[in-house]
């Protein structure tokens, strides 16, 4: 099993393990890049709310114009990494949900994808459910009061 994991993984010897997993690390900022361009274009197209959003996220996690043209044209070549942070795994969550969002539906591919990354971020399926449950609701307005309040009030 030890041999296995030297030959499935080579490039994580090269660096160390808080580098792989840390916000600043470019692997896992393209990586990201990555699963929003997937989550965007699950539908078989990428709308233009969904490519401007993309666009701003380009930005955000500096991928550049090449690395950019190289994800839009690529399939699932880059994979979901898990966050060991709960706080950073609730922020990419958020990215991936902007991007569900950004053509005002929400079809049954990209819920499916969803609940695929969110269990790749690390959260446990059960956690998984209930949190896109609640985020749907929540990003598409379809919220009872409490909650609205709830979330006003925090």
């Amino acid at each position: 099993n030890l041999q296995k994991i030297y030959i499935c993984a080579p490039k994580i010897h090269s660096m160390s393990i808080k580098d792989l997993y840390s916000s600043n690390s470019s692997d896992n900022k393209l990586a990201h890049f990555g699963s929003l361009a997937s989550l965007a274009s699950v539908d078989g197209q990428i709308a233009e709310p969904e490519r401007s959003v993309l666009k701003q996220f380009a930005h955000k996690l500096q991928i550049t114009d090449e690395q950019f043209k190289e994800v839009m044209k690529s399939e699932n070549k880059y994979p979901i990494t898990h966050q060991v942070s709960y706080e950073k795994r609730l922020e990419r969550f958020y990215d991936l949900m902007k991007i569900i969002v950004a053509d005002d539906e929400v079809s049954d591919n990209e819920m499916v994808l969803l609940n695929r990354y969110a269990i790749g971020l690390g959260f446990p399926t059960y956690q998984a459910d209930k949190l896109i449950e609640k985020s749907v609701a929540i990003f598409t307005g379809k919220i009872d009061f409490e909650d609205f309040a709830y979330l006003v009030k925090r």
